[in-house]
């Protein structure tokens, strides 16, 4: 529709709503057919013209969730509204609930049965250049940091819009203060239950924390300098020497819960007892294994996407590994154990591994005839051969108390219709053990629940829009983007991280997002390059000829996203020394402007 007639058309619809609830016909609301594409902003908006017939609770899910906890049952496709009504007439019939407002039914349900699933997360952050805030923060029962020019950071919406203020009060290249204004965000995000480690330096732990209320900022009248505060309860008795440095490269970032699980189970006063139960605790899994499983345990199967480089395969294994009982190398403190545990899942009868690609067919996957080099003869036999996923089936329904696993790299590259046949429906949760006849062997066969499917696939190669819609549907999708804490740090006078967010800015603003490097591109080892001789391999080895494919050979097109890097006409990269090619990106990418310590 025309812009301006679709919103003549919605916001007729609203009037409607509004008219049918203010005349007590609740039924009407599901004849709005445009309304029921927002269903939670329609029942914020009922809930706020009428609140004595509506619940200021939103979300479909946690309303249905509520509605269970209260005893009732709940329809999985009905639109909000109606469920808010429902729940509201539990409310009702409960005398428990007697004189209650809204507001305090509200606080009540997501107090005791909160439906938000969240761990709490672990931050580290220093005290000031060198820790000379340490003492004030600890007495004082909070962490603080700078960039008070700022201002109220409850004041800005997003992330973009944090960086314009960033870019305003400190001008610098574009793109170069993404990264700063996501983490102070973060900051600002910070929840009660989240835990703090204050840091000095790369080795010195000086407390741990628990987070104990909320952001705020106290201007010139309260705080001369660091107005930006969070509140916490610290415990100065995990205080410490690690005995390896950490990647700690920025003031305020994510620590990995393997390494906070070994900080908290030391005490200044004591030696750890390795037999105790705090040393036996179950490892607590990175964030973004948990995604994977949680998506797994709800879907079954699950596509990881995202640009080149960004670690799909990695995190996939590392789901994997999780899913075998071996959480204990995922930290990244020791890549040679989790390599050699990588080999071992790999060996065993639970995971698989396989790449599609154009040839890879129903016959490698599920079954067909293929030529059987035992038989004897001088002619050409064919035998009837199990396929890689029947096979892991097979396995799997014979051992219904244990995870098995299927990871397919590349999964867009193959022919999914023809390479999973009559499967797909198998596997959605509900179908799952339901008997099919292949039409091959018609030999019946069936799908496990124990059985999981983890995909990975380059958006640069091709789009999610382009993967059959029938796959689409039957698969989570969890984006795995380039991530510059990853690459946190400086070569010579490179900030690292600050070039890998304008190069992929640049990238995004002349091709898409999509296109954009992952880490990887600048990492050696798990670990940020760190000399000017493998900085200037990766660009020159790795990251332009990754951009001159992208630019199918336009000089202008490369030019506008690398800049002085590479010749306007001709494309064609400006030879300099190691030392030297550092220089010149740290000018063409990045800020020279000095920050304020945080």
């Amino acid at each position: 529709m025309d812009p301006q007639d679709a919103w003549r058309e919605l916001r007729a619809q609203f009037t409607q709503a509004f008219d049918a609830v203010g005349a007590g016909d609740f039924e009407a609301l599901d004849d709005l057919g445009a309304l029921r594409f927002g269903p939670a902003l329609v029942t914020k908006s009922l809930a706020t013209y009428f609140p004595q017939h509506f619940l200021p609770i939103y979300a479909g899910e946690h309303l249905r969730r509520f509605i269970i906890r209260l005893g009732g049952s709940a329809q999985g496709d009905a639109p909000a509204w109606r469920s808010n009504r429902r729940l509201l007439e539990l409310v009702r019939s409960r005398e428990e609930f007697e004189d209650w407002t809204g507001q305090e039914v509200m606080h009540f349900l997501y107090e005791r049965f909160d439906p938000r699933p969240r761990k709490p997360i672990v931050w580290k952050i220093a005290p000031g250049e060198r820790g000379r805030l340490w003492e004030e923060c600890r007495e004082g029962g909070f962490i603080c940091v700078g960039w008070d020019e700022l201002g109220d950071l409850a004041l800005y919406q997003s992330d973009t819009d944090l960086k314009q203020a960033l870019d305003a009060h400190w001008p610098g290249k574009s793109g170069g203060s993404l990264t700063l204004a996501r983490r102070l965000l973060a900051f600002r995000d910070l929840e009660e239950g989240d835990r703090i480690v204050a840091n000095r330096g790369v080795d010195q732990v000086l407390a741990t924390g628990t987070v104990n209320g909320s952001y705020r900022f106290e201007d010139s009248g309260t705080r001369e300098e660091f107005q930006h505060v969070v509140p916490v309860d610290w415990d100065v008795s995990h205080a410490q020497r690690l005995s390896e440095p950490q990647q700690w490269r920025s003031t305020f970032a994510k620590v990995n819960p393997s390494l906070f699980a070994r900080i908290i189970s030391h005490r200044a006063d004591s030696v750890p007892d390795r037999n105790s139960a705090e040393s036996t605790a179950p490892v607590a899994l990175p964030e973004d294994v948990q995604a994977v499983l949680d998506a797994l345990k709800r879907k079954g199967q699950v596509i990881l996407h995202g640009p080149p480089g960004t670690g799909k395969t990695r995190l996939a294994l590392g789901a994997a590994l999780a899913l075998a009982g071996r959480a204990d190398v995922l930290d990244g403190s020791e890549p040679e154990r989790r390599t050699q545990a990588q080999a071992e899942v790999l060996s065993g009868d639970r995971v698989r591994l396989v790449t599609f690609h154009p040839s890879y067919g129903y016959e490698d996957f599920v079954e067909g005839f293929k030529p059987d080099l035992d038989a004897k003869g001088s002619g050409l036999t064919l035998a009837l051969s199990d396929g890689l996923f029947h096979t892991l089936c097979s396995r799997a329904a014979d051992h219904p108390d244990q995870d098995f696993l299927l990871i397919i790299d590349e999964i867009n590259r193959g022919d999914l219709p023809r390479i999973f046949g009559e499967l797909i429906t198998l596997l959605e949760l509900d179908k799952r053990n339901l008997p099919v006849d292949l039409p091959v062997s018609k030999r019946s066969f069936s799908v496990p629940p124990n059985v999981r499917i983890i995909g990975t696939m380059n958006t640069a190669d091709r789009s999610i829009s382009h993967l059959d819609a029938a796959v689409r549907r039957r698969f989570a999708f969890l984006s795995v983007g380039p991530d510059p804490d990853a690459v946190s740090g400086t070569v010579g006078p490179l900030d690292l991280a600050a070039f890998f967010e304008t190069l992929n800015s640049r990238i995004a603003h002349h091709l898409d997002s999509d296109h954009q490097i992952g880490h990887a591109y600048l990492m050696r080892d798990g670990e940020p390059i760190a000399t000017e001789e493998d900085l200037a391999a990766a660009f020159h080895h790795e990251v332009v000829p990754l951009l001159e494919d992208y630019c199918l050979g336009r000089a202008d097109l490369l030019h506008r996203i690398v800049g002085g890097l590479v010749d306007q006409d001709t494309g064609r990269p400006v030879l300099m020394s190691p030392q030297d090619l550092a220089d010149a990106l740290a000018t063409e990418f990045t800020s020279d402007t000095t920050r304020p310590d945080a």
